[in-house]
């Protein structure tokens, strides 16, 4: 079956990359809240990736265009500044080492000027690699991986079936962090519902904590019709948590976390508020902040729910 070139879903700090597909789909492709449920995964043949990488060379050198190449790849180089790419898709991590390699090198072979390769990927594909091998993917500039944690509570990860536990993830995070590859947490609020609020924020604090990521952003739960997650909220199995609650459990994360040196933001598009900053630096600023909001309680302080998006 030929490769089908998947949607472009990316992180937020990645909105300046090229965005080179090696896969579609998700490796894991089970998890009840996300969209990537309803494909399977596709792995891209490596010789269709260069002549890809090709057709990038040929229209940043010299304004050509090869044929063959989707109109997507042109549309996406004009606004390219020639910086940053971003693997997709869910997981680009699970595309068999050898070939990821070679991808890499002949990536940094066309354009040497490139300063980061980023990267989704499970914590399932993290484990199975070897540090060494990840350092060798650092070697080729890939800078930066994107780990979608969700939660810290092993009953929420057995609910959305996310297949990797606390310490497996809190494991990958530390293979990462060895290999010299900057790590970046996402964690979805309300995940736990009403019921499962105080545990999924104090287990999701510690999970943080024993991570120690470099970059850590919070989400907030989007029930996307046909997904698993939506039918049982149909069907009365899950109780969302309101707007306030939401920011509750953002407060109860900010104050909770222990970080190094984390740039920590809800900066995500799904979120009812916005805060950024360095922890543990701006943590008082931030809850501050928070608390303004909570006291309060002025709806007309958060997004509308028409602007949020996934």
């Amino acid at each position: 079956m030929s490769f089908v070139r998947p949607e472009i879903i990316r992180p937020p700090s990645e909105h300046d990359s090229y965005y080179l597909p090696l896969t579609s789909g998700c490796s894991n492709n089970s998890c009840t809240f996300c969209n990537f449920s309803f494909s399977n995964l596709g792995i891209r043949e490596l010789e269709d990736v260069k002549q890809e990488i090709d057709a990038m060379s040929l229209y940043v050198n010299s304004r050509m265009l090869m044929p063959g190449q989707p109109r997507v790849v042109y549309y996406i180089l004009q606004q390219w500044n020639g910086k940053k790419v971003f693997l997709q898709d869910g997981d680009a991590l699970v595309y068999p080492y050898p070939k990821l390699l070679s991808a890499l090198q002949y990536l940094n072979q066309k354009f040497p000027n490139i300063q980061r390769v980023a990267s989704y990927a499970t914590p399932q594909d993290i484990l199975r690699r070897t540090v060494a091998e990840l350092k060798a993917l650092k070697e080729q500039k890939l800078g930066i991986l994107y780990m979608g944690v969700e939660s810290g509570d092993d009953e929420v990860l057995r609910r959305i079936q996310k297949n990797a536990t606390h310490d497996q993830m809190v494991e990958a995070a530390q293979k990462v962090k060895e290999s010299g590859i900057l790590l970046s947490a996402t964690v979805i609020l309300g995940l736990g519902g009403v019921r499962g609020s105080a545990r999924h924020v104090s287990e999701t604090a510690r999970i943080l904590t024993e991570m120690d990521p470099d970059f850590a952003g919070a989400l907030t739960l989007t029930l996307i019709p046909g997904t698993a997650l939506y039918k049982e909220w149909e069907q009365g199995e899950i109780e969302l948590i309101t707007p306030f609650d939401s920011l509750l459990e953002l407060k109860g994360l900010v104050e909770n976390s222990i970080f190094t040196n984390c740039f920590f933001s809800s900066m995500h598009a799904s979120n009812y508020f916005a805060i950024r900053g360095s922890m543990p630096q701006d943590r008082d600023k931030i809850l501050k902040q928070l608390n303004a909001l909570l006291s309060r309680k002025d709806p007309q302080m958060l997004r509308p729910e028409f602007m949020r998006g996934l």
